[in-house]
């Protein structure tokens, strides 16, 4: 799950973290209002979508005036912001953040991941803030700098130190920045976060070490810890099809190819999109209907997957341990008269009840494909999306 910048931001400082002094805004007299609140000279006007790189999309403007402000804020409020991370289409944004500017002299960088090599959490920091750090890992590695940190000691004073001389904060900011470095280390133990990343994390000309920006990610396995986290979260600024899918206890991750997945098992679904492109295709979804699939949780999937613009095909991959073939083979049967099917299905299904879950399918009288692995199955829905089944 993920937030807006405004609202990490508000969590940043509830650990003691400094950020700049801003509110949200959600039209453009509200904009105004929060820049007066704020005071001047120089104001920062943001879009706040949950995608990277809206500087560079136009979404992150100074302002030097409240007439600037209400100009700004009406040009920005409503606009479709394309970056790196949106895709061609774009967000539409539906909301500002409004800050006080900042005296900006040096820009690094931050962040707090699991690293699942280490299997504990890490730290790593960067001299080269403001920048793309994934152009920054590939291109100069030596210059992230890590701390993997201990949980039965946290982020100890000494390392938290160390990282930041690394990366070249000032002496006298020392100090400032190791606490910044806590901070976000407890904020990302307490939430049970997945990232937390300020970029960039800046030293001001009084030696104060700000996050100007700030990213967190969640992890959705254990947000029912945390209703207060589940409050902040932006419907608009997700799938449609996703949110659907979250009703009915689906995973569905939408795609951009055109091959349509259903199948029990997270693994066997990453296995499944790996086959296809193997053959040729390409996957429209990942789509994990659990152990405990029902025909009616197979024919909201089944709606779920035909909203896909483009969709030209589906392959249904059910390996039957918990998950039995026959219930499987009711559900694709019930969904395929219930959505009137009108793209080529496959289905390789094995395990329990395998023979009867067939039975079913056969009965059924629907142009159903069936394969007898998964390389077949992978053969025979590449051949149907491209209209040679």
């Amino acid at each position: 799950m993920k937030i807006h910048e405004y609202q990490a931001k508000e969590l940043l400082r509830s650990c003691d973290v400094t950020v700049p002094r801003g509110k949200p805004a959600f039209t453009v007299d509200e904009a105004v209002a929060v820049a007066r609140e704020l005071g001047g000279p120089v104001w920062v006007v943001k879009a706040q979508i949950h995608a990277g790189g809206r500087g560079k999309g136009g979404g992150v403007k100074l302002a030097r005036s409240e007439d600037e402000v209400r100009a700004l804020a009406g040009q920005i409020l409503g606009m479709q912001l394309v970056t790196h991370q949106t895709g061609p289409a774009g967000q539409k944004v539906r909301r500002l953040l409004i800050e006080e500017g900042a005296d900006i002299r040096q820009e690094l960088y931050a962040a707090l991941v699991v690293d699942r090599v280490a299997q504990r959490v890490t730290l790593m920091a960067s001299a080269d803030g403001g920048m793309d750090i994934e152009e920054v890992a590939a291109k100069t590695p030596e210059r992230i700098h890590r701390v993997v940190i201990d949980p039965g000691i946290g982020l100890a004073d000494g390392d938290a130190d160390r990282l930041a001389r690394e990366i070249g904060v000032p002496a006298a900011s020392v100090p400032a920045a190791r606490a910044v470095f806590q901070g976000l280390y407890r904020l990302f133990e307490t939430t049970d976060a997945s990232l937390v990343e300020v970029n960039p994390l800046v030293v001001t000309g009084d030696g104060r070490v700000i996050a100007l920006d700030a990213k967190l990610n969640f992890d959705a396995n254990a947000l029912f810890r945390h209703p207060e986290i589940v409050a902040l979260r932006d419907l608009d600024e997700e799938d449609p099809a996703e949110i659907e899918a979250s009703k009915y206890d689906l995973s569905y991750i939408s795609l951009d190819g055109d091959i349509g997945c259903l199948v029990n098992g997270a693994g066997l679904a990453m296995a499944t999109m790996d086959v296809i492109k193997l053959y040729g295709g390409s996957p429209a979804n990942f789509l994990d209907v659990g152990g405990g699939a029902s025909a009616e949780k197979v024919t909201e999937a089944f709606k779920i997957m035909l909203r896909h613009p483009g969709l030209k095909a589906i392959l249904v991959n059910i390996f039957g341990g918990i998950m039995r073939c026959d219930v499987i083979a009711e559900g694709v049967v019930a969904a395929s008269h219930a959505v009137k099917l009108t793209v080529p299905l496959v289905v390789r299904m094995k395990g329990t009840n395998e023979d009867e879950g067939k039975a079913l399918l056969a009965r059924s009288g629907l142009p159903i494909i069936t394969a007898d692995d998964m390389a077949d199955a992978a053969r025979k829905v590449v051949a149907a999306a491209h209209g040679a089944h």
